[in-house]
């Protein structure tokens, strides 16, 4: 009976937002549903001779975190990651972003309550498609994305809260640690309208946050295998950054739509090249970022600056409240409501300013 409940509630609120919305948001309500029905206590499934002894391992390494993620860096202490699916599928989620031929700029949706945000998730990779293929013919660039996890923002929690899913159990242990901290880290602070804001100030939860829990907590090879992905992962970030600021200055600039054009097709190329060169040397052919580079455009740069753009920012906001969560979190929510110029303005005067200034 309640699961008709949140389907009604939630349907009204589709129906707010125009007859345009309302299948996707029903396939939204309809995935998100299957996910809730589908999950059972981590403590049943540690209890069950039939779980596999690895999967039992990782259940009881994502509970000493959950517990870490209260104790330490003071995330909500409610229902979300009590709760196992094995879904049977590599993303929980397929992300639609979509970009201007020369802009960086990301099409937005709107919807109740929610605000607007950067992307459309669909439960199936055939829904991201279709709206990908309609999209392409607008003539927008398009990039569609696994995505293992994602925050309902705590609403879901008289349901049982976000489960944990097969999609991310197996992860190694940092990479583990961070993606609970910043799903968590969702549902302490949230800004309409400012997916840049809300991305930058999980991922730097989840720095902060994975770093103490392998300082603290993880052995000498869990340590060591985060930092060889995490110094990838800042390398690819590095790389492109470079790139991002460059296509930001020449769509900004004034030359015309042709010389654009070259510059941009310059630029990408100069982008894939830098990529192989550190792929074989620096990271010893390591291929994981091979899918990203072989389908990048504006809308996979666009995305990217979400999470990258206001981190260093956050950081310098955490330093400043005295490597003190709470002051930090409560410093976060004054800032998520101020209006959007105002809130940027700040975080601009952080991210210039050293934490001993």
């Amino acid at each position: 009976m309640r699961w008709c409940r949140v389907a009604a509630v939630l349907a009204a609120l589709a129906l707010l937002g125009g007859c345009s919305t309302v299948s996707y948001v029903g396939q939204a309500i309809g995935g998100h549903i299957e996910l809730l029905r589908q999950a059972r206590p981590v403590e049943d499934w540690i209890a069950d001779p039939a779980t596999p002894a690895a999967l039992r391992t990782r259940l009881e390494l994502a509970q000493r975190l959950r517990a870490y993620a209260v104790s330490e860096l003071k995330l909500p202490d409610n229902r979300s990651y009590k709760r196992y699916a094995d879904i049977g599928r590599k993303a929980v989620v397929w992300n639609v972003v979509a970009a201007p031929e020369l802009s960086l700029k990301l099409q937005t949706w709107c919807w109740p309550l929610m605000g607007c945000v950067g992307y459309r998730g669909y439960f199936s990779r055939d829904g991201a498609d279709a709206l990908a293929a309609e999209l392409r013919a607008q003539g927008l660039e398009v990039f569609v994305y696994g995505v293992p996890a994602y925050s309902s923002l705590g609403w879901s929690e008289w349901l049982g809260g976000d489960p944990l899913l097969s999609t991310f159990i197996g992860w190694p242990e940092g990479e583990l640690a961070r993606l609970l901290f910043h799903e968590l880290a969702h549902q302490v602070v949230y800004a309409a309208d400012d997916t840049a804001f809300n991305e930058s100030f999980a991922t730097a939860v989840e720095r902060l946050g994975g770093q103490r829990w392998l300082a603290q907590h993880a052995d000498v090879a869990a340590r060591a295998e985060y930092e060889a992905l995490d110094r990838r992962r800042r390398e690819f970030r590095a790389l492109v950054r470079k790139t991002r600021e460059d296509l930001r200055a020449l769509y900004t600039s004034d030359a015309d739509d042709a010389a654009k054009r070259r510059r941009k097709a310059e630029l990408m190329a100069a982008l894939r090249a830098r990529h192989a060169a550190l792929k074989q040397q620096a990271w010893g052919g390591y291929a994981g970022y091979d899918a990203w580079f072989d389908n990048t455009n504006n809308a996979a740069l666009g995305v990217q600056a979400a999470y990258d753009e206001w981190v260093p920012a956050f950081e310098q906001l955490f330093e400043r409240s005295g490597a003190d969560f709470t002051r930090f979190y409560a410093e976060v929510a004054r800032l998520a409501a101020l209006p959007k110029a105002e809130r940027r303005a700040a975080l601009a005067a952080a991210a210039a300013t050293g934490v001993d200034e």
